[in-house]
């Protein structure tokens, strides 16, 4: 069913775009860090999908949250079952813009990339700081922002509050190609 569900989510952000102007990554990365008094909480994702539409400046991301790996086995069951609930929300996603992309070069510079993220079933606007360049046809684009997990309803028991932050810090790093049929 997750397959299902991936392909589809591929298939709706590729049929919107044309294929000359599109830049893709399935295997972006996603970190994210929670510093807490009792423990520091880190977790990868190495499978995230991602695509810029070159030709009006449009960013699509689908997160699956499965996908996140912890250095503690006990913890990913946590965090799956208890906090973002991934049987019910198995995907975050980001659909959005990137400000003065046109402006993109072979030099590193900082956009403002802004859209609406959706975890665990909450939709909220963002504004994120990404810092891009294009070189050899590979756009990059690299960054971090943090999250409050109270506006995604991520609701944390009293018995773990000294172990899990309340805002965690989402750093990203995607590598997009252009994407080939």
């Amino acid at each position: 069913m997750k397959s299902i569900i991936t392909i589809f989510c591929i298939c709706f952000c590729l049929s919107t775009v044309n294929s000359q102007d599109r830049y893709f990554t399935k295997s972006g990365a996603i970190n994210f860090f929670s510093k807490a008094p009792l423990e520091d909480i880190t977790a990868d994702n190495n499978q995230v999908l991602s695509i810029i539409d070159a030709s009006n400046s449009k960013m699509a991301i689908s997160i699956l949250m499965k996908s996140f790996l912890f250095d503690k086995a006990l913890m990913q069951e946590h965090f799956n079952e208890n906090y973002v609930e991934s049987d019910k929300y198995p995907k975050a996603t980001f659909k959005g813009e990137i400000l003065d992309f046109n402006t993109l070069s072979e030099d590193l510079k900082e956009f403002k990339v802004k859209g609406v993220i959706n975890i665990h079933g909450v939709s909220k606007d963002i504004v994120v700081i990404a810092t891009m360049n294009k070189v050899n046809n590979t756009i990059t684009a690299v960054g971090n922002f943090i999250i409050n997990l109270e506006d995604f309803d991520v609701e944390i028991p009293a018995v773990v509050a000294k172990n899990i932050a309340k805002n965690i810090k989402v750093t990203f790093n995607f590598k997009h190609t252009p994407f080939k049929k």
